[in-house]
């Protein structure tokens, strides 16, 4: 492990105390998915707003069910309880407005952060970020769990892969995690009303978003891989690409940007 791991402050619950409602935050020893807890909270009725923050993710799920786990007090592991009065329709907005308010917390301190569609925010073509939301049924209707993970103070050895990357490596400074989240909570909170407002979510997501304009490899749910180059994204948020035979339309699938040859 890294030096990293000599100093992992905890999560300051102080710094919580004066968060603008509806959002509250509740701070976990250890938890196996923060996105599972959140799930049962608002199952049981826990209200819009609450955030679930865990110091150590055993065995939380990313997309395509891959595994996510964070070690702990190095980085930010974390899911909220969002209850959208949208149609069904525009909920595919959900996850890239998080994304959206993510690169708006990072932005200043790393001017070349981008996102990667749908989940991904990306440090060139290095990962510092994944979101998961799921849909979940409660006696209060519907609610949105959404999970976010950010790589903080990480060092090169307590990465994942080749592919991660940390604020930590990046800037070579150690960050308050409470800090951090205290700041996308207040982004996230203040870019929320986007979400009845799709074509201005959507030019602002495009500006930020690195797909846009790449040839990209699709794997979709099916099996099949489908080749184009991303002209846009529709009034959904799906990408848009062009494949050679005319556009195609992906509402769901795993994107790799197609590296320039060389």
């Amino acid at each position: 492990m890294s030096d990293a791991s000599s100093s992992r402050p905890a999560l300051d619950p102080e710094q919580f105390v004066t968060l603008p409602a509806p959002l509250h935050v509740e701070i976990v020893d250890e938890t196996e998915s923060t996105n599972a807890l959140a799930a049962e909270r608002a199952r049981a009725g826990a209200r819009d707003g609450l955030v679930v923050v865990a110091e150590h993710q055993t065995a939380g799920r990313g997309r395509l069910d891959r595994a996510w786990e964070t070690q702990r007090g190095l980085g930010l592991t974390f899911s909220i309880v969002l209850r959208p009065d949208l149609p069904v329709a525009a909920w595919t907005w959900i996850p890239l407005l998080t994304g959206y308010a993510l690169h708006a917390a990072l932005a200043d301190r790393i001017p070349e952060v981008m996102l990667k569609w749908p989940n991904d925010v990306l440090v060139g073509e290095h990962k510092i970020s994944g979101i998961l939301v799921e849909r979940i049924e409660t006696p209060q209707g519907p609610a949105a769990v959404i999970g976010v993970g950010l790589n903080v103070n990480q060092g090169v050895d307590d990465l994942p892969t080749e592919t991660a990357t940390s604020l930590r490596v990046e800037l070579g400074e150690t960050f308050d995690r409470s800090d951090l989240l205290v700041q996308f909570l207040g982004s996230f909170r203040a870019l929320l009303p986007l979400l009845d407002q799709p074509d201005v979510l959507r030019a602002a997501y495009v500006d930020v978003c690195s797909t846009v304009g790449r040839t990209v490899d699709v794997h979709l749910p099916g099996g099949e891989t489908v080749r184009g180059e991303v002209l846009d994204l529709d009034q959904h948020g799906a990408l848009v690409l062009s494949t050679g035979e005319g556009t195609f339309t992906v509402h769901a699938g795993d994107v790799v940007h197609v590296r320039p040859a060389t």
